[in-house]
């Protein structure tokens, strides 16, 4: 059921989390998060995540009503309003005139993932990765080359971040996740089940991308954008792999090292 509403300002108490656009935190606390733009609402549309509420200029209410309308949520609010408005209102300019607020999700366990998942595994983790735009560019990666799961340490920014959910283009809502409390001990307990942990990173004894062996259950480690994975964490892997560069250039952007690596894993598994 859609309660439609035209408002003129965000006084009402439903809408203070369009008021709170950076407010993360507070966001988090009440368990949910936002999703900004016409391609990330499409894309939540088509998944089970629940939606709470929806924001749009006027002219783009009739296009998804029918969708709206078909959801299976029992109450909706839907608040339309001008352009002009919704500009002023959240401070930037909302060019598809499009935000809407989801829930986040019960929290998956690994014990479930494995259930769910099919064989050979795959999974990618990520320690201390701080930026949100790069976990997103991650999230989807992941989805593109058929990841099992995403697992965040506890260190990494958080997966439901507005600019995260943006940036993952809607692959957030396709890909299961795992929030570790521990990432060293969630790496023990991959091990514990066969999976090999390989560490993304450089190091002189470790092996060449075209060296490792991806053909089994695996999970692919990255680090953080400026110093790498941490000792603790290479010393839970069993293994470091780094892509061979040329020209004195000795990194890449995480989300294309990933797509260099994931790759790799496709190709082995002869997916590419």
């Amino acid at each position: 059921m859609l309660r439609l509403e035209k408002i003129s300002s965000l006084d009402l108490p439903e809408l203070a989390p369009y008021r709170t656009l950076k407010r993360s935190g507070e966001h988090a606390a009440l368990g949910i998060f936002v999703v900004e733009g016409d391609k990330v609402l499409d894309r939540m549309l088509e998944s089970d995540f629940t939606l709470v509420s929806v924001l749009l200029i006027e002219e783009r209410f009739a296009e998804y009503e029918p969708r709206l309308r078909a959801r299976p949520e029992k109450d909706i609010a839907v608040f339309v309003c001008e352009k002009s408005l919704l500009t002023g209102m959240v401070g930037f300019d909302i060019y598809q005139g499009v935000l809407a607020i989801g829930k986040i999700p019960p929290a998956l366990s690994l014990e479930k993932i494995l259930a769910a998942s099919t064989r050979p595994r795959f999974f990618v983790a990520m320690d201390e990765l701080a930026n949100a735009e790069n976990v997103g560019a991650l999230m989807r990666n992941c989805v593109a080359f058929g990841v099992t799961a995403l697992i965040a340490g506890e260190t990494c920014s958080s997966l439901f971040l507005r600019r995260t959910v943006r940036n993952s283009m809607g692959a957030l809502f396709k890909l299961p996740v795992l929030e570790s409390t521990n990432l060293v001990q969630t790496l023990g307990e991959l091990r514990a089940h066969g999976i090999k942990c390989i560490a993304a990173h450089p190091r002189p004894d470790g092996k060449s991308l075209s060296q490792a062996n991806f053909t089994g259950d695996c999970c692919v480690v990255f680090g953080n954008e400026g110093h790498g994975i941490t000792k603790k964490v290479l010393a839970a892997c069993n293994e470091t792999v780094a892509i061979p560069m040329l020209n004195e250039v000795d990194s890449l952007n995480v989300s294309a090292a990933a797509a260099v690596f994931f790759y790799e894993v496709n190709r082995q598994r002869g997916k590419s």
